[in-house]
């Protein structure tokens, strides 16, 4: 059983409804805390997580919210303040994953990725970051090893999560010393409609660790930024089995 490190703490994840954005709220719940999830377009799947998260005793609620707008994120967040009067743990996880050449990219498609998941982790810790201040609380954004190791098929996404990446260390230097930022970085994360595909059996025997990770792999890194020492800030910490080595 997880321990209660985060016990009376209250949690804003954005995109929490689902994969590994609900892995990474139940296991905050399970160390304590209290949650708010975002979702944009996964509302059912958002009251499925609450449900999860009270059978834990743990209480939650659950905003719509385009992190790509400056007005939804700003409701959001003051409505996350208002549940439970603080806000101690952020962890940007909103983000978009394509696939498309990059010579036959549109730049739709470029500025879309780029919104949500560079953009729309800046619009989230700005408007929380007077709260964290408030609290000495903590943010942890979820980055990827394809920010880490360019991905021919999906240079958009890499380009944007590696974007997260500096952003994330500029972040930690700029909010010091109230505020701890630091960033996850999974690998390649199968989930169960992807068991036995040949993409997952091939990234499997890739990996030094001879399999895939788990959406809990990723959750118990972010517990770990959550409750860890506040001295350490501004790590990319890959979640990768050695993938990326």
């Amino acid at each position: 059983m997880t321990s209660q490190t985060l016990l009376g703490k209250a949690a804003l994840v954005t995109s929490g409804a689902r994969r590994i954005g609900r892995a990474i709220a139940l296991e905050l719940a399970a160390a304590g805390a209290d949650l708010t999830i975002t979702y944009r377009n996964s509302r059912t799947e958002a009251e499925e997580t609450l449900q999860l998260i009270h059978q834990l005793g743990r209480q939650a609620i659950a905003l719509e919210c385009d992190v790509r707008s400056e007005s939804s994120v700003r409701s959001a967040v003051a409505n996350s303040i208002s549940f439970r009067g603080h806000l101690d743990v952020l962890v940007n996880n909103a983000a978009i994953y394509e696939s498309v050449p990059l010579d036959a990219m549109s730049l739709d498609q470029w500025d879309a990725v780029f919104e949500t998941n560079a953009r729309g982790p800046f619009l989230v810790a700005r408007e929380a970051l007077p709260h964290l201040r408030a609290s000495h609380g903590r943010i942890i954004n979820i980055g990827s090893l394809g920010g880490l190791r360019a991905w021919a098929g999906h240079a958009h996404y890499s380009a944007s999560k590696a974007a997260l990446h500096m952003l994330t260390q500029a972040m930690a230097k700029s909010f010091a010393p109230e505020v701890p930022v630091n960033c996850v970085a999974p690998g390649w994360i199968e989930f169960d409609e992807d068991k036995g595909q040949p993409a997952t059996l091939r990234f499997a025997a890739k990996t030094p660790m001879q399999r895939n990770g788990a959406a809990k792999d990723v959750a118990e890194a972010v517990a770990f930024f959550a409750s860890t020492s506040s001295f350490i800030t501004g790590q990319i910490l890959a979640v990768d089995g050695g993938l990326g080595l």
